[in-house]
This record gives structure tokens, C-alpha cells and sequence, in this order.
């Protein structure tokens, strides 16, 4: 039974879930399919891989999720402050009674907004260090080996193998990767780390680590260049061992990843001529090196031996040092036989002089000398003395005659030979042919000197030899010299 003071109503009742079930699918049939700009506010990234954000404008904010499948396939990795288009369908969320936007598409706001995230990040990096002149690595000169990082199926890699094979023939790895559009800059990241991966030699057959690397893009719009604005490929460009070129699109085209490069190339071509040098030009290079080379050693060789014959024509001929030599000993020669004579003579004179003077005398001994057998004594003692003394010299002097003479340099296997007036050659060539000379050799023993008559000849010694010494050797020159005479020979005795 119905209480009759209660109001009676036909509004029909739900439960929570039921109102919520409702609202739900009323929104989700209105609001399927919706595109939404505004700008990104509080972003967060929970470990379940989904991504949560506020889309806002100056008076309203709208809460905003990205399941984990969508939102590795964003164009643009979302940033508290950008400003994006964001397409998707509103649905509500009961356990927190809110709606919410489920984001399938994510696009900057236009070139300004990109452009704005793209000053604030290069900002970022800066600030770092990472784009620092002082952290870049030089270009090796002549790399063994070549990485690119770029579309494998694209004209990009053809006009860098091609110009490379031009220049300077050099062996090629390529990692293909995408170059735009969801997933590529991870890709990029991934390949400049894996050829700082690889062992700097190879074992085996296996790839080693290249020399350089080149990062190339042909060109495309300010979006399509967008993945190597990512910080991601910025900083693995920062972090590699391996000096890196990027060629990313046209000349006028500039992204982050050219402000950590070592080097920046305008085009994928210009890239290619800067790992390489011309070969061609190396070798012509290379030609005119040797060529100056041999040209330099020539004249320095030229120029020594100009000195050397100028510094010769200042010095005497070796021949006539030794005639001037021979020269001055033949006349110390003749006047030493002359000086010993004479010191000889004085010598044998001072002697009698000294014994004259010892001869004893008769006086009146008894006052003026000392007892006569004191004083005999005395006069042997000083006479025994001055002969030793006199004997020593005359030794002395003998030796020294000896060794000075020219019959002690006869004994010593030299001979003298003297014209018909007895006079010593020294020019061969003043001695006319048939001139009758004479040779003086030294005797087996002793200085005795012996002679041997001689006429020159063309062909040499003509007379058979004449020996003589002294005596009767002498008589036979003279007997020899009047037969001449009585045979009418009147070219004068010989000696």
C-alpha cells in the first residue's frame, strides 16, 4: 500500500553507474571525432608507458591522455608550454567523474610554435656546452672507412657513394634508417651508436668501426627536418667518438643536430667532398714534391761542388810542395857538410890551443906553484877531462854527420847521380839525350861509396856500368878520359 501523504512521481531512477554509462555515450556519439588546439600544461609520464597532459587556453583546461601505442608514434613528443592541434574523441572517466580528450594525433600549432620550441631547446643545449667549438673533433684527413646514416632506398646515398668514388674510392657502411616521421629519430640516435659500438679493428670478417660518420637527409619542410631537431639525436651526435658530418637538407636549411656536428655540410654532395680529398690531385701533388726534390738535392750537390773546385784553385799542387821541400833539404844539405867541416876544424883548433896551453913550463915552483907532483896531478886530471869531454863531441858530431850526409842516405837504398862536372841532377829533363853521367850507390858495408858510369838513352842507361871507389878505381875514370880525348871525343872528361 501507497502512503497517502507521500508525493508520488514518475521520474525514473538511475544508479551512478547507469547516469555515468549514459553520459558517457552521449558524449562519446556527440564529440567522436573532434581536433582541439591549445597549450600543453602540466605533462607527466608515468612508468605504465601512457601519457597524460592539460591541453588549456586563457580560460578553460581540458585533461588529455595518450595510450602507451599512440604516443611512441607522435610527430612531436609533447612540451609543457607548446602549442598543438591535437585530434582524438571526449570520453569520461567515472572514477573521478571527468571528461577527458583520448589523443590518436599530435601536431605543433603552426611554424610559430615549432619554431618557438626549437629556440627554447637550442637554448637548452647551449647552455650545456654541447654546441662549443673546443668540443669538436677534427675531420681525419683520409679516412679508411666511411658510416652513413641515412635512407637506404633514397637519392641521397647514391649521390654520396657516387662522388665519393670520384674523388677518392672509399669502403662504405651504411645504416639505413628513416629519416622523418614517427620512430625516426630514435632510429638515428640508434645507428650513431651502434657504429660507436663496433670494435675499432675487426676481428675476422665482421665490420670495424668507421672513420667518420655522415648523417644525410635530402631536403623537405621545416616538419619533415623535424627528427633531427630532437634532443635525442643532438646528444648522441654530442656523445660519439667518431668525428660526424651532417648534410641535412639544402644549404639554407638548419637543424640542431648541424650546431653539434664537427662538421656542417649545406648538401649530402658537400659532405661526401669533405670526408675525402681529390686522389688525382694528390698524386699530381705528390709528383711535384719528388720533382722539387730531385731539382733541390741537384743544385746543393751543384753548389758543393763549385765551392769545393773554388777552395781547390786556392791550394798549391801537392807536387810542387814537395819540390820546394826536396829543394830547401839539398841546400841545408850542402851546407851542413860544409858547417860539420868547419865545427870540426874549430874544434881541432881550440883543442890544440887548450894543449898548448897545458905544456909545463919552467918556473920557480917553489914559491909560486904548488909541489910539482900535486900540480901533475892536477894537469892529468883536467887533460883526462877536456879529451873525454873533446872525444864525446867529436862522437856527437860524427853521428850527426853520419846521419845528415848524403852517403848515409846512399847507405839507406837511395843513389846520387852527378853530370860530367860532377854536379847532382835534379830535373831529368835538363840532362840531354846521350849525356854520360854518374851513379853513386852505396857499398854492401860500410858508407864506402861506389860509381858507376852511365849514358843516357831513349830507352834508358846505355853504357855498361863502371864500378870504382877510390884508388884504383880513380885511375881507370882518368885512363877512360884521355882514350875519349885520343879518339877525338871532346864533350870533356867524365868527372
Amino acid at each position: 500500500m501507497f502512503d497517502e501523504d507521500e508525493p508520488q512521481s514518475n521520474v525514473a531512477e538511475f544508479t551512478v553507474s547507469e547516469l555515468s554509462g549514459a553520459i558517457k555515450r552521449a558524449i562519446e556519439d556527440d564529440f567522436g571525432f573532434v581536433r582541439v588546439r591549445g597549450e600543453l600544461g602540466r605533462v607527466a609520464r608515468p612508468a605504465s608507458g601512457h601519457l597524460y597532459f592539460d591541453l588549456k587556453d586563457d580560460k578553460s583546461v581540458l585533461a588529455s591522455v595518450c595510450w602507451k601505442a599512440v604516443s611512441g608514434r607522435l610527430a612531436v613528443q609533447p612540451e609543457q608550454g607548446l602549442e598543438v592541434v591535437c585530434t582524438g574523441n571526449l570520453t569520461t572517466f567515472a572514477g573521478q567523474s571527468r571528461y577527458q580528450l583520448v589523443v590518436q594525433h599530435m601536431e605543433p600549432a603552426g611554424a610559430g610554435a615549432l619554431m618557438a620550441l626549437l629556440e627554447a631547446r637550442r637554448k637548452k643545449l647551449a647552455a650545456e656546452g654541447l654546441f662549443l667549438d673546443e668540443v669538436k673533433k677534427p675531420i681525419p684527413y683520409l679516412p679508411r672507412s666511411i658510416g652513413v646514416v641515412t635512407s637506404p632506398s633514397g637519392a641521397v646515398i647514391r649521390d654520396i657513394l657516387h662522388r665519393l668514388a670520384e674523388r677518392f674510392p672509399r669502403h662504405v657502411m651504411v645504416w639505413p634508417v628513416r629519416v622523418q616521421g614517427q620512430g625516426s629519430a630514435e632510429e638515428v640516435a640508434q645507428a650513431i651508436d651502434g657504429f660507436n659500438a663496433l670494435p675499432v679493428q675487426s676481428e675476422g670478417d665482421g665490420p670495424s668501426r668507421p672513420d667518420l660518420i655522415i648523417v644525410a637527409r635530402g631536403g623537405g619542410s621545416f616538419e619533415d627536418l623535424w627528427s633531427f631537431n630532437e634532443e635525442i639525436v643532438v646528444r648522441s651526435v654530442a656523445a660519439s667518438a667518431i668525428p660526424i658530418i651532417s648534410a641535412i637538407g639544402h644549404e639554407t636549411d638548419t637543424t640542431l643536430i648541424d650546431y653539434v656536428a664537427d662538421k656542417r655540410a649545406p648538401t649530402p654532395t658537400a659532405a661526401a667532398e669533405m670526408a675525402v680529398p681529390v686522389r688525382a690531385q694528390l698524386l699530381a701533388n705528390v709528383l711535384d714534391l719528388e720533382r722539387r726534390l730531385v731539382q733541390s738535392s741537384e743544385r746543393i750537390l751543384v753548389n758543393h761542388r763549385n765551392h769545393l773546385s773554388g777552395l781547390s784553385r786556392g791550394l798549391p799542387r801537392p807536387q810542387d810542395i814537395v819540390a820546394q821541400a826536396s829543394q830547401r833539404l839539398d841546400i841545408v844539405s850542402q851546407k851542413l857538410d860544409f858547417g860539420l867541416q868547419r865545427f870540426v876544424q874549430d874544434a881541432k883548433a881550440r883543442i890544440a890551443h887548450v894543449a898548448n896551453r897545458l905544456q909545463p913550463r919552467i918556473l920557480d915552483v917553489s914559491r909560486r906553484l904548488p909541489p910539482l907532483e900535486d900540480q901533475a896531478r892536477r894537469l892529468t886530471r883536467a887533460i883526462a877531462y877536456l879529451t873525454e869531454n873533446a872525444q864525446k863531441q867529436l862522437v856527437f858530431i860524427a853521428r850527426q854527420m853520419d846521419l845528415l850526409s848524403h852517403e848515409g842516405v846512399l847507405a839507406r837504398g837511395f843513389a846520387l847521380v852527378l853530370d860530367g862536372k860532377g854536379k847532382p841532377i835534379r830535373d831529368a829533363n835538363a840532362v840531354p839525350e846521350g849525356a854520360r853521367v854518374r851513379i853513386v850507390l852505396a857499398e854492401d858495408q860500410g858508407f864506402e861509396a861506389q860509381r858507376v858510369d852511365a849514358v843516357l838513352g831513349s830507352g834508358g842507361v846505355g853504357a855498361p856500368p863502371k864500378v870504382s871507389a877510390t884508388g884504383k878505381a880513380k885511375k881507370n875514370i882518368k885512363a877512360d878520359n884521355a882514350t875519349r880525348k885520343s879518339n877525338g871525343d871532346d864533350q870533356g872528361d867524365l868527372f
